[in-house]
């Protein structure tokens, strides 16, 4: 992979403009947005998908980069601005902006050459019944631009309109996010805060190394409260359906569903110690925000992925309002 380097001229430097301005979200629009004043623009921005980009670098998630101003995006600024000590109001500034290294940041988009790799395990269809999802061996992507979008914690859709042409075939070049690398580091505490939808995880000495937007139970399948333990961790796991604890479709028998990150618990289940709970992944990132959980805990799958990686056996998880 390589930065993404325009041949083109910059055609668009976008700022927090007067509402109504044409905002066009290229990639070099993106690479060329900068923060003068106001607030995000209501409609999708390059300067907002650069935003989102240098929080998800920093440690901070925004779940999907997808340009768009909304609810993971507001609460991942919170989160950055509560580890940075700076006023907590989810509002872009020029102090939250130079604190991201706004002014001077290097690209944060790249070139990505599609392998034969990168399309292999596509399924050609998933249904939504449990039950004929049990009869398949795999539930993978239906699309290698589904499986890209996730690779560079992008929304599917934003992907494709920053590749218009693009067929997504091995051999062709497409730009993508550039998110950075995995968050290092060890875990030493995890705390679930239901008030915000996000999760923090905490190094030995209480320093915040990364924080995630989450969907957290239901008021019919309330999380649990205060402290459990991590006791196992799985990647790509099975799910085991159980009429008992919800009922889905017609389905009134337990059933195993095979592995895949569009399973209902995504590429990776973070067991906790109270029994049927645990940290997992999500077939549908880019509506985490609008899906309510079974009393576990939901992320992307890129998140619950380098959270698998950063927690052990016996790292605390607590559940706070």
């Amino acid at each position: 992979m390589s930065r993404f380097r325009s041949a083109l001229p910059v055609i668009l430097v976008v700022s927090a403009g007067p509402a109504g301005a044409q905002l066009v979200v290229t990639p070099e629009a993106i690479e060329a947005a900068n923060y003068i004043a106001g607030d995000l623009p209501d409609d999708p921005s390059p300067l907002t998908a650069k935003l989102q980009i240098l929080l998800d670098r920093a440690g901070i998630s925004p779940g999907v980069i997808d340009g768009r101003k909304g609810g993971m995006s507001e609460s991942a600024i919170r989160a950055f601005e509560a580890r940075q000590g700076l006023p907590v109001d989810g509002v872009i500034d020029a102090v939250v902006w130079d604190a991201l290294g706004g002014p001077y940041s290097p690209s944060v988009l790249q070139l990505h050459t599609i392998t034969p790799e990168d399309m292999a395990n596509i399924v050609s269809s998933l249904p939504e019944d449990y039950a004929q999802l049990a009869a398949m061996d795999w539930l993978g992507y239906r699309r290698t631009s589904e499986m890209l979008a996730e690779r560079f914690h992008m929304d599917e859709d934003f992907l494709l309109s920053m590749n218009p042409s693009a067929r997504f075939v091995a051999g062709e070049t497409i730009v993508a996010a550039d998110p950075g690398a995995f968050t290092g580091g060890s875990v030493a505490r995890v705390e679930v805060r239901k008030g915000e939808s996000r999760l923090a995880a905490f190094d030995d000495f209480g320093q915040m190394l990364a924080n995630y937007p989450v969907t957290i139970g239901s008021s019919f399948t309330p999380s649990p409260e205060g402290l459990v333990e991590v006791t196992a961790i799985a990647h790509l796991p099975t799910y085991h359906y159980d009429p008992e604890n919800f009922v889905q479709g017609e389905n009134t028998d337990p059933l195993v569903l095979p592995p895949g990150p569009n399973g209902p618990v995504g590429s990776v289940w973070i067991d906790l110690s109270k029994p049927t709970y645990g940290l997992h992944g999500t077939p549908e990132p880019s509506v985490l925000f609008q899906r309510a959980s079974h009393g576990c805990v939901r992320l992307t799958n890129w998140d619950a992925e380098e959270l698998a990686s950063l927690v052990r056996e016996g790292t605390v998880v607590e559940f706070v309002e």
